[in-house]
């Protein structure tokens, strides 16, 4: 299991420990050290299932200062979560070919425990 992480995030780090307080071993992948591909963030895209405005943070200063909507396409989106990784909503457990967003964190047990 990879889970796309931000640890300044409260709901992020949250995650992670009952990840870890339930026994699981989960890789760390911190997107804002490591910027994400277009490519890799598309993948991601289709294993959540949900629409890429889901996705995005759009509530970050960037998202308006980027002049982006809740309308944008996806690939608009995704390009902008590219250029601007902190839109990237968080946290996102990924396991095999599923994955969910931790809003709220006890989303990622339930993934978890598939």
């Amino acid at each position: 299991m990879i889970l796309w992480h931000n640890p300044r995030c409260s709901k992020s780090r949250e995650a992670l420990k009952l990840l870890q307080d339930n026994g699981y071993e989960v890789e760390i992948f911190r997107y804002l050290d490591s910027p994400p591909s277009f490519e890799q963030l598309e993948s991601l895209h289709k294993v959540l299932g949900v629409p890429a405005i889901e996705m995005v943070r759009t509530k970050e200063t960037a998202f308006r200062e980027h002049g982006l909507s809740k309308d944008e396409t996806d690939e608009a989106l995704l390009n902008a979560m590219v250029a601007e990784p902190k839109l990237i909503e968080r946290p996102i457990l990924v396991r095999g070919d599923r994955a969910v967003i931790g809003r709220p964190p006890e989303r990622v047990l339930d993934l978890a425990a598939e």
